[in-house]
This record gives structure tokens, C-alpha cells and sequence, in this order.
């Protein structure tokens, strides 16, 4: 017999995904459509010389960016833009929610209906997003390269890239729904592991051709990065447990004590988002000097060049600044004492209400800010190993992709075992 409580052995999780009909069809289905979204991204949009387009912007900052989270921009598929224009809507929803009280009530109060109106207005906003960022792409990156530019063929290439990303955004929720784990989350996941095998043939090619001092420097890479990937797991784990303790519970004549709980409050609440928002606004400089030629924006963008020290100092900065932002979005002390009075639960030691409310948010500032440091450090280390060595090979898989790699596939397996659970369950219900 197995334990109920037990956690599933790599065993049992390997013989279910392999017997048991709902996994085995939900796991199938998930990598039916990544080979699916991954096809797309080489499916080419017609009338663009790519050689000239590739050549030409390898080393734009932007690009690398989108590159990172799209899996291939430079090939300019249908699916180029993949699914970067719904995690824009999702975070402008996020933050409009918190700021208008109509959406504010549709997300706490509706329940399943007001959740489903927040996800129709955000396909809505990827939408627009999409169309934005399509137009200003085809018509500043993509139309010098085209083999006949024009009015029509930004029109053509913005309802292409527009068409390709709300695809990718449906079949996004697909996963969600039918598959395993959070589709976002794994087309991002995809798009960044179809970039290691290239790292990995460069590097080896650099260890074959260069000699044994070389060779040390790559070595001492990617020890750098499997500490960095340990050092991840750990703190994407790790959580403050504050106790609960409920009040006593009458039926009848008897008295039922409730069972002591806890409250886990994590130390990185808002994962890799702070580190990509830091990111996003640091390369806002660099992009508008290569898309309207300025002395004074080329200047200001200089100074903020990766490596530099300001650049270094604002990206700490605005880690910082991300990861409170994102903490406070995630938890709200005050609804947290409220709900904790509501159900007759409180802190040992700690009044209800809003004696519990400042100390929740006490200890939440203290490990936001263990947790921002973390990534603050996790963001910079690797790139200053790969700026001593260097190594350039691994450009591109940094800390941004790391964060999410384990990240996406911490929540994955936990889905997975989640699954196998469940299957246990209805196997002992079935015995009895």
C-alpha cells in the first residue's frame, strides 16, 4: 500500500504517464502542440530578404530580446512574435486590476464568471498589443528588408504576425486547459531550450580549437551556471511558514480543535518578472536610438549600455523596485488579515486585524528584499563570468532564461505529481 500522503517516486510517476489514460492523453496533447508552435516559427513570411535581415540586426539588443522569448525571431515566421503580445496584456491587465475597482471586483468578488471576463478583456488587449507591435516591426525593422516595400506589404506583414501571435495565444490556453502545466509559461520554456543546442555545438567547437587556458574558462562557465541553477531551485522553494491556529469548532456537545496550519510566504513572489520587466525598461533607450537617430538619445543610450555602471546600478535598482511591486500585487496583507479573522484563524502571538496586517507585511517587505537581492545577483553573476572569461557562446541563455528554465519546470512536475496523485486516489477509491 501506498501512503496517501506520500509524495510519488520518479517510478510510479514514470509508470503512470505511461499507463494511465488522463496523463498519458493530457502529456501527448501538450507535445502535439509545442511541435506544432515550433513548426510555425519556420514557416516564413513571404517577401523579405532574411540574409540582409539577420546580418543586420544580430547584435540589436531588441531583437535579442525578443529572440529570447520568441525562439527565432530572426527567421521571421508567422509565428515571430509567438507569445510575447498575451504576456504584455496579461501584466497590463494585472496592473489595471489593481487600479481600477470594477476589475478589482470582477477578480475577488465574481469568482469564476469574473475570472473569465479578466481573461476575455486580456485576449482582447493581446489583441491590440499584437497589432501595435506588429505594425512597428514591419514598418521599421522589416520594410527596409523587404523585396517590395510599400504601404501593402506592412499591411500583409502586420496581419501575418498578428494572426500568427493571437494563434499561438489560443493554443497557449489549450495547453492550459487540456495539456500539462501553464502554456505560456512552457512555449517560453520551448523557445529557450531550442536555443541550447547551438550554445552547446559553438562551445564545443570553441573547446575543440582553442587551447587548455580556454578550455579552463569554459569549464569554470558552466560551473557557474549549475551553482547558479542549484542556487535558483533553492530559493524558488524556499518560503516562510508562518503558523495558523483556528478556533475551536462545536457540533453538537462535542468540540472539535482544528488542526494548526500555515501561512507560506515565498521569497521570490514575483519569479523571473521582476528581473523582465528591469530588462524591458533599460532597453527602451537603446531601442529608440536605432529606430529615431539622436545625439542626446544616442548619448543617454551609451551611458546605458550592458557592462556599464550605471546600467549596472539601475538594473539592481529596478529589481528592487519590480520585485516589491510584483510582492504587493501577489499579496495583500490587509485582505490576507481580514480573510484570517473571517474564518476564526489567527497568528500566535499576534492580534487580528491590523496588528496582523503590519506584521504579514513586515516579514513580506524583509524577504522581498533577501529575495530581490537574490536576483539581483543571479542576473549579474553569470554575465560577469561570461564578460571575464570570455565566453561568449552561452549569450542569449543568461539569467532571465535560467529563472525560467527551472522555474516553468519546478511547476511542471509538481502538475505532473499532482496528476499521479489524483490517480492514486481513485485507485484506492476503486480497491475499496
Amino acid at each position: 500500500m501506498v501512503s496517501q500522503s506520500k509524495a510519488p517516486t520518479a517510478q510510479e510517476t514514470f509508470m503512470q504517464m505511461a499507463q494511465a489514460a488522463g496523463l498519458r492523453g493530457r502529456l501527448l496533447v501538450t507535445i502535439g502542440l509545442l511541435v506544432l508552435i515550433r513548426l510555425g516559427v519556420f514557416l516564413p513570411i513571404p517577401g523579405i530578404n532574411r540574409a540582409a535581415f539577420a546580418a543586420s540586426l544580430q547584435n540589436n539588443p531588441l531583437i535579442g530580446f525578443l529572440d529570447i522569448f520568441t525562439g527565432g525571431f530572426l527567421t521571421l515566421g508567422i509565428f515571430a512574435l509567438g507569445i510575447l503580445p498575451y504576456i504584455n496584456a496579461s501584466i497590463i491587465v494585472q496592473l489595471l486590476t489593481q487600479a481600477i475597482p470594477s476589475l478589482e471586483n470582477l477578480q475577488k468578488n465574481e469568482g469564476e464568471a469574473g475570472r473569465r471576463k479578466i481573461s476575455q478583456i486580456t485576449r482582447y488587449v493581446a489583441l491590440g498589443w499584437g497589432l501595435l507591435q506588429s505594425t512597428f516591426i514591419s514598418a521599421r525593422l522589416i520594410a527596409p528588408y523587404a523585396e517590395q516595400p510599400g504601404f501593402l506589404f506592412v499591411v500583409k506583414t502586420t496581419l501575418a504576425l498578428t494572426a500568427g501571435s493571437m494563434f499561438v495565444m489560443w493554443v497557449s490556453e489549450l495547453i492550459t486547459e487540456r495539456g500539462v502545466g501553464n502554456g505560456a509559461s512552457l512555449l517560453i520554456f520551448l523557445n529557450i531550450v531550442s536555443a541550447l543546442p547551438k550554445s552547446l555545438g559553438d562551445t564545443i567547437k570553441l573547446a575543440e580549437s582553442a587551447g587548455r587556458e580556454q578550455v579552463g574558462k569554459i569549464i569554470v562557465l558552466l560551473l557557474v551556471f549549475l551553482v547558479t541553477i542549484v542556487l535558483i531551485v533553492f530559493v524558488q522553494e524556499g518560503a516562510r511558514r508562518i503558523p495558523i491556529i483556528s478556533a475551536r469548532r462545536q457540533v453538537g456537545r462535542k468540540v472539535f480543535l482544528e488542526k494548526n496550519s500555515y501561512l507560506p510566504l515565498r521569497l521570490n513572489q514575483g519569479g523571473v518578472m521582476p528581473i523582465i520587466f528591469a530588462s524591458a525598461v533599460l532597453i527602451i533607450p537603446t531601442s529608440l536610438a536605432q529606430v529615431f537617430p539622436n545625439p542626446t538619445v544616442s548619448q543617454i543610450a551609451n551611458l546605458l549600455a550592458p557592462g556599464q555602471a550605471l546600467y549596472v546600478a539601475l538594473y539592481l535598482l529596478f529589481i528592487v523596485f519590480f520585485s516589491y511591486f510584483y510582492a504587493s500585487l501577489i499579496v495583500n496583507p490587509v485582505d490576507l488579515a481580514q480573510n484570517l479573522k473571517k474564518m476564526g484563524s489567527s497568528i500566535p502571538g499576534i492580534r487580528p486585524g491590523r496588528t496582523t496586517s503590519e506584521y504579514v507585511e513586515r516579514v513580506l517587505n524583509r524577504l522581498t528584499f533577501l529575495g530581490a537581492i537574490f536576483l539581483g545577483a543571479v542576473a549579474l553573476i553569470p554575465t560577469a563570468v561570461e564578460s571575464a572569461t570570455n565566453v561568449t557562446t552561452f549569450r542569449g541563455i543568461g539569467a532571465t532564461s535560467l529563472l525560467i528554465l527551472v522555474g516553468v519546470a519546478i511547476d511542471t512536475a509538481k502538475q505532473v505529481q499532482t496528476y499521479v496523485i489524483s490517480q492514486r486516489y481513485e485507485g484506492m477509491v476503486k480497491q475499496e
